[in-house]
């Protein structure tokens, strides 16, 4: 694994809103869990596996909507660090067209201190 992840979701009845669309706090959850899916398959080449990520800032923009059956593709990579934040894109393509498209602001906490961690500038290029 490296440093895009992908994966494809096909949108169900639990996905939708009452507009008959795919409902926005969805796509949120979908940030997340693919930026905790990427990290748990990549952690272990890291020097930091017992570590965790938390959500500071998120910005989300919507292209077009997103429908019952429709199958979503979405990739996320990590951006350059920017200081103790580490910027995510998370993409969401449905039949080859960028639906949605986010940028979140994370930093990385020590599990045992509980604090913000700095991680060095160029620890993504030894994944």
């Amino acid at each position: 694994m490296g440093l895009i992840y992908e994966k494809k979701v096909t949108v169900t009845e639990q996905h939708i809103d009452k507009n008959n669309h795919v409902n926005n706090v969805q796509y949120v959850h979908w940030v997340e869990e693919a930026a905790a899916e990427h990290w748990d398959l990549v952690k272990d080449s890291t020097d930091y596996p017992d570590d965790v990520w938390m959500l500071l800032d998120h910005h989300i923009q919507y292209k077009k909507q997103v429908y019952l059956g429709d199958l979503i593709t979405i990739i996320t990579y990590p951006k350059p660090p920017e200081g103790i934040r580490q910027p995510r894109k998370v993409e969401f393509y449905c039949n080859d067209e960028l639906v949605v498209d986010s940028l979140t602001l994370w930093v990385f906490i020590d599990q045992e201190t509980k604090k913000i961690k700095r991680l060095e500038n160029d620890w993504l290029d030894k994944l």
